[in-house]
């Protein structure tokens, strides 16, 4: 092994594409492949114990896929990302200038080898920052979602979301969810128990993937489960106060209260 071997990492929840990615890596003297995970909490879990120079992480595993492990991981701890997909370059498009490469399925050597180039060179920039490459590209993560079963149209509505608490992921069921507050691009999630956590995302894009008959917006910042809604008080000016069953406020704005009158408010 040489001063200039890559350690490597795959994540990949199709064996056979997690063992044929591995067979080319295997064969490439300048790398050293030191795990493989067949799910984005393996990866996760896998990535912060061996601390990769590079990661090849599946666009397209459920649960937590290629995009929710870069946000989940720790940024100090967060390698060089090329992601892999069965999916054309329009969906991995705005990776471009963020992750290290991208690579179609079957993944073809020759274009394999420059992306391990592109790696070599990255790393030996005299100018290269792990901190500020691991932050490109999770902004990029923030700004995209990679085409799931959960997100497609036929896929039907977001059931789960992944949520790091500590060493741990949890996979927080949408159903137990009572309320999502914005704050930036930081979400914070409290359900019905009371529970809180927080998660990297865009508000407006987390609602697109909600079931609009169970999950209302009602401020620029707030989206709330109607079933935790236990009762309503008017304010000043023609706006409301939401009252959960977990005893949060969440304030109604004079744009929204329309809409949980028509969700409410109707026998």
């Amino acid at each position: 092994m040489t001063a200039t071997t890559l350690r490597v990492v795959i994540a990949d929840d199709e064996r056979p594409a997690r063992g044929f990615l591995g067979e080319l890596l295997r064969s490439s003297p300048d790398v050293e492949l030191v795990g493989e995970a067949a799910s984005g909490r393996e990866a996760i879990a896998l990535i912060e114990r061996v601390r990769p120079d590079l990661a090849f992480l599946d666009l397209q595993m459920p649960e937590v896929d290629g995009l929710g492990v870069v946000r989940l991981l720790k940024k100090e701890l967060t390698p060089l990302i090329a992601f892999v997909t069965a999916y054309d370059e329009y969906a991995v498009r705005a990776f471009e200038a963020n992750a290290i490469d991208y690579l179609l399925k079957p993944v073809e050597p020759a274009r394999l080898r420059r992306t391990l180039m592109r790696a070599h060179e990255r790393l030996d920039r005299a100018d290269f920052r792990a901190a500020e490459e691991a932050e490109r590209v999770r902004s990029a993560a923030v700004m995209y979602e990679a085409p799931t079963a959960a997100s497609a149209p036929s896929g039907g509505y977001l059931r789960r979301i992944p949520v790091r608490h500590r060493e741990d992921i949890i996979l927080l069921a949408v159903d137990q969810l009572a309320s999502v507050v914005a704050d930036g691009e930081l979400l914070h999630l409290t359900t019905l128990a009371g529970e809180r956590h927080t998660i990297t995302y865009r508000l407006k894009d987390l609602e697109a993937r909600l079931d609009p008959a169970q999950f209302v917006r009602l401020s620029r910042s707030a989206i709330v489960n109607l079933d935790a809604v236990q009762r309503v008080s008017p304010m000043p000016g023609g706006t409301f106060v939401a009252i959960l069953t977990n005893r949060q406020q969440i304030a109604v704005s004079r744009l929204r209260a329309r809409a949980l009158r028509e969700h409410l408010f109707k026998l």
